[in-house]
């Protein structure tokens, strides 16, 4: 992974030098190296917010900057920065500003501002974070998938989950696995899942799929701990990872009963890798 923090910034700066063009994530992301799955992981981790989120930010933020400070049009303006209609700038406008076009070209109007990021990766303390380095051969899983925007996972995956554990002993599985996989620009399917065996009858309304064989990285964490060490995984761990590579194009949550003794699930995060 050498040198993929540079590979960040000059993504970022790309999309500096574009931002009034049409680009998608898969150009951005070949920019750092990455696969477009990775790359807004790892963005995500580092920047505290979604590609989506800083490109309309900065648009804003330009948007915002020509109004107060020239005489150009609102629909001259709204159509620089990709709006079809002067009605779709002025409400993205207003959402980020808190006031309309209209009302910032008033002398003394108050605005939000988005500097362009810059990415620098400082030691803070001694956070530690356990983990181990694994083979596995492949394996296939059975159950259910919904498609995802990578932009609101966060908040949309737990609800997704919360559904299905609603439906008690009524669900065809119980959720050993929650697997991020085939990402499509900023979409990806997330799916519950179970180990599946050829001899078991797929249950009605669920699927299967084969995850490769690989070296992964397995990282324990609790429920509660589940959210914070993803973050950690992608904006700690990877920059002083040495050695080893990503590889593919998802990564999985894996939740066991708990121990003898224990009363809590044992949750696993698996990152695959491949020795570089």
């Amino acid at each position: 992974m050498k040198g993929w923090i540079e590979g960040i910034q000059e993504s970022i700066d790309f999309m500096e030098s574009n931002i009034t063009e049409e680009f998608d994530i898969e150009t951005i992301a070949a920019k750092a190296a990455l696969s477009p799955f990775y790359y807004q992981r790892i963005f995500g981790a580092l920047c505290g917010m979604t590609v989506g989120d800083y490109i309309r930010a900065r648009r804003m933020t330009l948007a915002a900057q020509e109004l107060t400070g020239s005489e150009a049009k609102v629909i001259d303006i709204a159509m620089k920065y990709g709006y079809d209609s002067p009605d779709s700038f002025a409400k993205a406008f207003q959402r980020f500003h808190g006031i309309t076009p209209s009302q910032a070209k008033e002398h003394g109007a108050s605005l939000r501002s988005c500097s362009p990021m810059h990415i620098k990766i400082t030691l803070e303390g001694g956070n530690m974070l356990d983990y181990q380095i694994v083979e596995k051969a492949p394996f296939t899983i059975v159950g259910v998938k919904r498609e995802f925007n990578s932009e609101t996972s966060y908040q949309e995956v737990p609800k997704f989950w919360d559904e299905w554990m609603a439906q008690g002993e009524k669900r065809p599985i119980m959720g050993t696995f929650g697997a991020c996989l085939d990402m499509r620009g900023k979409f990806f399917d997330y799916w519950i899942a179970d180990l599946y065996f050829p001899w078991e009858e797929i249950p009605e309304g669920c699927e299967t799929r084969v995850i490769p064989g690989s070296c992964w990285a397995q990282f324990p964490c609790t429920l509660a701990t589940l959210q914070d060490t993803n973050t950690k995984i992608w904006s700690e761990w990877l920059p002083a990872l040495k050695g080893y590579t990503l590889v593919g194009d998802y990564d999985l949550e894996v939740y066991l009963a708990p121990e003898e003794g224990e009363t809590e699930t044992r949750c696993f995060i698996w990152v695959p890798l491949k020795k570089a």
